[in-house]
């Protein structure tokens, strides 16, 4: 098989040519038809996490081995089964979960393979879509999308169940309270379209580029608000016009998260999903007093992504804007991803190549 590896952090991705792997037990061989081009690809290039105030956390450390091929938004078509595997079949087209862990502990038998301390991960700890074939553990990590566009489809394995994870855990926010989406790329957007289908009505959406703002808006927020534009928890408060009990923080910088946590009615909760960097200093007293939740959300689970691709077949959910661009080389896409240049997401399409133009869809 072929595929697209970081080789070297720092340093664009390299074609290789490696073993297709053969399946065995219950293991399904797939052929990538699509792969999408998450932000966090950028890290594992890189080879770090900024964590603020000059420090980083080394992906070598967390047991990311190079060369590898990235890529854990995957859809495909399946193409070889393990004996034990069942429930899939040759041909079928299936979106891939792509957070496998060991399969044994709590966190896994529970469906929660996204919490598993030795995780095994597509596209970070084993070869991922950017390559011709991916090879899953067992049929459950497949989930049928239906009637869903797959290269819409692929993005709901990182970038859809991360905002729908995160979501969620809002749930003891009202439909009628204001939520606060901080950043309005691939996750904001998801996000703003999960909230409105669930039947959220005041959403105020965050970012720094105004035409980021505007797409916000066309997915249903309410109100945008430009971080350029003054104080952003003073700027915040005027545009949600009531308590404010939900802010989901898709940057988690120094300076939005602070101004997240800032802005929160009493018993409110603040919900930080990226990984930008920095640090956010409190007075620990005003956390009790102010009854506030401070809650990290990583990813998501297996029940979480069939979920989200139930509330997408159902067509309650509004598609983010996705454009198709060639999988013979992701590192143009990854160039752009870098560069903040891109209005929704980047899919990497196998039907596409280096000479063909790209598709999107909405």
């Amino acid at each position: 098989m072929r595929g697209w590896a970081v080789v070297r952090n720092g340093a664009p991705l390299e074609a290789v040519e490696v073993t297709t792997p053969e399946p065995t037990g219950a293991q399904v061989l797939l052929k990538t038809t699509f792969c999408g081009v998450c932000h966090s690809d950028l890290y594992f290039q890189d080879g770090y996490y900024d964590l603020g105030g000059g420090k980083r956390l080394s992906l070598k450390d967390r047991g990311v081995k190079l060369p590898f091929i990235p890529g854990h938004e995957t859809v495909g078509k399946v193409v070889a089964l393990g004996p034990e595997a069942k429930g899939v079949a040759i041909g079928d087209h299936r979106l891939v979960y792509p957070w496998a862990g060991c399969g044994k502990c709590k966190h896994c038998v529970s469906g929660n393979d996204h919490m598993c301390l030795t995780p095994r991960s597509l596209g970070v700890f084993r070869d991922g879509g950017y390559g011709t074939h991916v090879l899953v553990d067992k049929p459950e990590h497949l989930v049928d999308f239906g009637n869903v566009d797959p290269a819409l489809a692929a993005t709901y394995a990182c970038s859809g169940i991360t905002a729908y994870s995160a979501v969620r855990k809002l749930s003891d926010v009202e439909p009628d309270s204001p939520v606060v989406v901080i950043g309005a790329g691939g996750l904001g957007l998801a996000a703003i379209s999960i909230l409105v289908a669930l039947g959220y009505q005041r959403i105020v959406a965050v970012d720094v580029s105004d035409e980021k703002l505007g797409v916000a808006r066309e997915a249903g927020a309410h109100a945008g608000v430009n971080a350029k534009s003054g104080e952003l928890a003073d700027e915040l408060a005027k545009a949600a016009g009531k308590p404010i009990y939900g802010v989901v923080d898709f940057v988690a910088s120094s300076d939005t998260a602070k101004a997240g946590v800032a802005v929160l009615a009493r018993g409110g909760t603040y919900v930080p999903v990226g990984l930008y960097g920095g640090d956010l200093t409190l007075p620990l007293p005003t956390i009790p007093l102010r009854a506030i939740t401070i809650r990290g959300s990583y990813t998501g689970s297996q029940h979480e992504l069939r979920e989200l691709v139930d509330l997408a077949r159902s067509g309650k959910l509004r598609a983010v804007p996705v454009e198709r661009v060639t999988h013979d080389d992701p590192n143009p896409a990854l160039d752009r991803v870098r560069s903040g240049a891109v209005t929704g997401r980047l899919v990497l399409d196998a039907g596409l190549h280096a000479s063909g133009g790209g598709r999107t869809v909405s």
